[in-house]
């Protein structure tokens, strides 16, 4: 697929660690098969009894928002990836990340994110996102201890 002339692989960012490796990962597959990165992080209302008000002090948007950037600041430094877009959406992790797969010749996720438990190996959010995924779906896991 392309999207404005080149090709894209998106990457799932959730501030974990292995979103970072994520990005990184999916900035040396972009060089190799000529591809833009589209960095996308998920965000929600936290669930209340009353509605959520975002105000001037607080907003999940603005918190999802910082949280993409600081991801991308620690994968890349002040060598940020030529095209990279950065998109902050609120929904379910799942289900954007396959939205955003049906323009992708790939989506780029780590094993576990901030959610995971230490001694599970794949993720739901990567292993949904594999299965129902519009393109192929590369999991990145952690690297191996020397």
């Amino acid at each position: 697929m392309t999207t404005n002339g080149r090709k894209l692989i998106v990457v799932g960012v959730d501030s974990s660690a292995l979103s970072i490796v994520a990005l990184q990962t999916a900035r040396r597959l972009a060089e190799l098969l000529q591809c833009r990165i589209e960095a996308v992080t998920v965000w929600s209302h936290p669930i209340a009894l009353t509605a959520p008000v975002a105000s001037a002090e607080w907003s999940p948007r603005v918190d999802a928002e910082e949280a993409l950037n600081e991801s991308i600041l620690k994968a890349f430094g002040d060598d940020v990836p030529e095209g990279l877009t950065k998109l902050a959406v609120s929904g379910q992790p799942v289900q954007v990340l396959v939205e955003a797969s049906r323009n992708a010749e790939m989506l780029v996720v780590g094993s576990r994110g901030r959610g995971g438990f230490a001694g599970l190996l794949l993720g739901s959010v990567s292993s949904a996102a594999a299965a129902h995924a519009h393109c192929p779906v590369l999991i990145v896991h952690p690297p191996e201890k020397e």
